[in-house]
């Protein structure tokens, strides 16, 4: 498992529809070793605070493998590493594998997995199609979100290690089945909602699901 890049971006405002949206999903990768804190990277920084960023959302990772799928239904665009709009692409970490709680160890930095990205309006104007946030909750290829259990240093080509894996724990694919796809799968919601990594908005939102929520 390898760090491939590591991309950030400030926020810019854009034209959408007539009126000025701000928005970071714009991400280059830079060079050299970048420092990693409990909200965010070194030279990036969110947007709408509201729905992006915080301490359970400060680093986001998406798959390289993924690009390869990506350039082939979207041949016309352009995708250079951080097009998605995330910190880190990867190798070797993808959603059906990695787990709500695995705690991962990059360059000098510890970091915990705590949720799947679920894309807002804003993924349609980086690549400027309307039918883009739809498209990538039905490729479940969403990548994941990182909170920082100690902050540190990290560059690209770093290897990434494991130091914690979750036994029968549930992955970041099952919750993104669980929001599209298996909503009533009674079990699966039950763990989700004891998964203490998992943020309380997600097990709030999973609870109101179960059939007996008192249980």
């Amino acid at each position: 498992m390898k760090l491939i890049s590591v991309n950030v971006g400030l926020p810019r405002e854009i034209i959408w529809r007539g009126r000025t949206v701000k928005s970071s999903i714009w991400k280059n990768p830079v060079a050299g070793r970048v420092r990693v804190s409990t909200l965010n990277l070194d030279g990036d920084q969110q947007s709408d605070l509201s729905v992006h960023g915080g301490v359970d959302k400060a680093v986001y990772v998406y798959p390289r493998e993924h690009y390869s799928y990506w350039q082939s239904q979207l041949p016309e665009v352009d995708l250079a590493w951080g097009a998605f709009g995330e910190n880190f692409t990867t190798e070797g970490l993808f959603e059906d594998k990695v787990q709500i709680g695995d705690r991962l160890r990059a360059g000098s930095v510890d970091f915990i997995v705590t949720q799947p990205r679920m894309p807002c309006f804003k993924l349609g104007i980086r690549f400027d199609r309307p039918d883009m946030v739809k498209r990538f909750l039905h490729s479940k290829r969403t990548g994941f979100y990182l909170a920082v259990l100690r902050e540190g240093e990290v560059a690209g080509g770093d290897p990434i290690e494991f130091t914690d894996r979750q036994e029968n724990g549930v992955t970041i694919a099952d919750i993104v089945n669980l929001y599209t796809l298996d909503s009533e799968n009674q079990e699966l919601l039950r763990r989700a909602t004891e998964l203490p990594a998992l943020p309380n908005g997600w097990k709030d939102y999973f609870r109101k699901r179960l059939w007996d929520a008192d249980a």
